[in-house]
């Protein structure tokens, strides 16, 4: 339980325990149509598959030394950092995340731009301990835990600071004010109890919550 609205907690995986619960409220159509897409994925490779494109055959053998890790998930936030971070010299691609499902079919090439739908990963030249992460590919509900567990399975935990962007519709947002007269865009914070430096925004109000791979 948080001791805090707005703290970050690590909640169990409930992947695999609702399956009764899930089994009784969908229809035979929507069963089918979800044992297709599972062919699908099983036939087209659907585990998630991270490959570093510096190490020998593209698969990092190590934990990788990393100290600040920026994700920015969804168009929006892609497109805020290639506008604002990457449009630079100083990164270069060092990674990129292969997957499969309904909305997302990447391919098994690591030469890729960031003009893909790809989850991309950037290295700082001046610093190699600081990546970067440009997720605006869709990543299935099924598939956030398997990519939480591939990519943070690659790096040290130890002194890592993780930073996540993300965006949602403003009509979204849950306030007492009338969404129209709030100034758009505009940001909001969540953080874990562990961080203890100065947050840059305010941090989101009750009852708001993050959803989706931002969440996980």
């Amino acid at each position: 339980m948080a001791t805090f609205f707005g703290e970050v907690v690590v909640a169990p995986s409930r992947a695999g325990l609702d399956e009764e619960e899930e089994a009784r409220e969908e229809t035979p159509e929507d069963r089918e149509i979800r044992r297709e897409l599972e062919k699908k994925r099983c036939r087209r490779r659907g585990e998630i598959d991270v490959l570093w494109t510096w190490r020998s055959g593209g698969r990092a053998e190590e934990p990788l030394v990393c100290s600040r890790f920026i994700v920015a998930i969804g168009r929006n936030a892609a497109a805020f950092l290639s506008s604002f971070i990457l449009d630079s010299v100083c990164w270069e691609v060092v990674g990129v995340v292969k997957l499969w499902n309904e909305w997302c079919r990447t391919s098994s090439t690591t030469n890729v731009l960031p003009t893909d739908s790809f989850c991309l990963f950037y290295r700082l030249i001046s610093d190699p301990t600081v990546l970067l992460c440009q997720c605006s590919c869709y990543v299935a509900e099924d598939q956030q835990f398997q990519w939480l567990e591939k990519v943070f399975g690659s790096m040290q935990k130890e002194g890592l600071q993780v930073t996540i962007l993300s965006t949602c519709p403003v009509a979204d947002y849950k306030t007492q004010e009338s969404t129209l007269t709030l100034a758009s865009p505009f940001l909001k914070a969540l953080k874990t109890k562990e961080f203890q430096e100065q947050v840059c925004c305010p941090l989101l109000e009750q009852p708001n919550i993050v959803r989706d791979l931002p969440a996980a």
